[in-house]
């Protein structure tokens, strides 16, 4: 098993930054890829970004691509989300996800084995 524990989230105003945190524990050896996905209110889960643990190869949707970037501390078995020019449309509870196995739909929540809490990101206009 592996738990995954977000944290970092907050209300800020539109254009501002946030970084959110997803420390991993239990059977980290068996990760193959880490994501970020929101769900913002009312709306179905949508895929953010997604980073492969030992290449830290990286996809991202495009609605945050050029303003949000994932990043990963192996060491410390860390997934970071950069957040930068937040918008309001980027109000979400923000979790974090780890896949065992490699999947070309890296979008799909179905294809994730282990999900996080959630943590609340706000932003006002």
């Amino acid at each position: 098993q592996v738990q995954l524990v977000e944290s970092g989230g907050g209300l800020v105003q539109a254009g501002d930054s946030l970084r959110l945190s997803c420390a991993a524990s239990g059977r980290t050896f068996s990760i193959y890829a880490m994501a970020w996905f929101r769900q913002p209110p009312g709306k179905e889960h949508e895929f953010v970004a997604i980073i492969r643990w030992n290449s830290g190869i990286t996809y991202y949707a495009d609605s945050v691509k050029g303003r949000f970037t994932i990043s990963r501390d192996n060491a410390k078995n860390l997934v970071y989300l950069q957040m930068n020019s937040l918008k309001p449309e980027d109000t979400a509870v923000y979790y974090c996800a780890a896949a065992r196995n490699y999947y070309s739909a890296y979008d799909l929540r179905l294809n994730y084995d282990y999900w996080g809490q959630g943590t609340q990101v706000t932003v006002s206009s």
